[in-house]
């Protein structure tokens, strides 16, 4: 086969650009992931099914303090945090802030085992109710929502359902808990300080 151009018929440098920009916008359309979640946007919702098929929303916690956490029962670094997770629950779940009513943890995993998930739970002692997981792995549709592309991730989201801070490890969680922390000298409602 032979290839010929024509007199004075350059190739155009327009046909180049043209096919870069439609194959860049159909990568970003057919990625599946949303924009990154920042601090001071409001997160979208999550549905989510938990160890025994009981349905959970988080829009359902608004009102309250939440921690929504990405993790995996194969991730070292989620498993190492969990305790300080569940500590952190315990000391916390009752409380009152001043953006929130009580703390809450919505925890999404993303394992594919069923049993490795359940058995995390146990084993860990995550002791609050709101645990789903789709077992889609890192192609859960939670993360995908969520841009997250590595674990353990969380984001700290305030009654209104706005992320008031992100990526809370160790001590630095009770700390951001406790700046928002409203004392029962100054509150007139039952959270328990």
């Amino acid at each position: 086969m032979k290839f010929e151009l024509k007199k004075n018929k350059k190739p155009s440098m327009r046909i180049s650009v043209k096919y870069l920009m439609v194959v860049s916008i159909m990568v970003l359309c057919l990625s599946g992931y949303s924009q990154e979640i920042s601090v001071g946007q409001v997160v979208p919702d999550i549905t989510g099914y938990g160890p025994n098929g009981e349905e959970f929303k988080l829009t359902s916690l608004r009102g309250k303090l939440v921690l929504v956490d990405f993790w995996a029962s194969w991730c070292s670094p989620c498993r190492k945090e969990n305790p300080v997770l569940a500590e952190v629950y315990n000391k916390y779940k009752d409380a009152c802030f001043t953006n929130g009513n009580g703390f809450a943890i919505f925890s999404v995993s993303l394992d594919l085992k069923r049993d490795n998930w359940v058995n995390a739970i146990a084993d860990d002692k995550l002791v609050w109710p709101y645990h789903i997981s789709d077992l889609k792995g890192w192609r859960s549709e939670a993360a995908k929502a969520y841009s997250v592309n590595a674990i353990p991730m969380n984001f700290l989201v305030d009654s209104s359902g706005v992320v008031i801070a992100k990526n809370l490890r160790g001590s630095e969680l009770s700390n951001t808990l406790r700046k928002y922390r409203k004392w029962k000298f100054f509150s007139n409602s039952d959270c328990k300080n």
